[in-house]
């Protein structure tokens, strides 16, 4: 009986943590806070600015990397080369990209800024890099080495049943059981990743 008479003693700030999850629990816990944090401000950056997250940062990524191809902008996002398509697509609708083929070779598109799209590569409050800019700002060096290392080894594992890509052309070959879908902002998705 004497356990039911301590948990009735807890005080609130200790009911208001709940139980004690444990360490892969409490980071899976913060993992699905951030992703939701991630998708309602994708959300409120396509209301406000025009631009869903994923849209957002392959904008700051083209701007920082004028004539990068699809395969490389996949990479550095960590997604299938196929699930930009669409990304892309409808930057280039919307005269945000422009795409021109790759004179060394032909079956590559090379991917930049146009005027309108380098008028939205700037600094912008409300977006997902605004609030990571004040969160990092508040943390010692070495605590940010430490965050970037746990993400890496986190990213590498969850994706290290993914197949790897072709370096000639930075595309990976199509798995069978892997599907695309609309996520947050009309962006396809595979249903594997979280990307929005």
């Amino acid at each position: 009986m004497k356990p039911l008479d301590e948990a009735a003693e807890q005080s609130n700030s200790d009911k208001s943590k709940g139980p004690p999850l444990g360490e892969v629990l409490e980071f899976m816990r913060l993992l699905w806070a951030v992703d939701h944090g991630l998708q309602s401000t994708s959300k409120r950056m396509e209301a406000t600015l025009g631009l869903t997250g994923p849209q957002r940062l392959v904008l700051r990524l083209v701007g920082r990397f004028p004539g990068i191809t699809a395969g490389r902008l996949a990479q550095i996002m960590h997604v299938h080369p196929s699930t930009l398509t669409g990304v892309l697509k409808r930057m280039e609708k919307r005269d945000l990209l422009e795409r021109k083929s790759d004179p060394l070779d032909g079956r590559k598109a090379l991917f930049s800024l146009t005027a309108a799209g380098h008028a939205l590569n700037v600094p912008a409050l409300g977006t997902v890099e605004a609030a990571v800019q004040r969160a990092i700002s508040r943390m010692s060096h070495t605590r940010l080495m430490g965050a970037q290392d746990v993400l890496t080894a986190l990213a590498e594992e969850l994706g290290a049943g993914e197949p790897q890509a072709d370096p000639a052309n930075g595309t990976a070959p199509p798995k069978d059981n892997e599907h695309a879908s609309a996520g947050e902002g009309g962006e396809a998705v595979p249903q594997k990743t979280a990307t929005r």
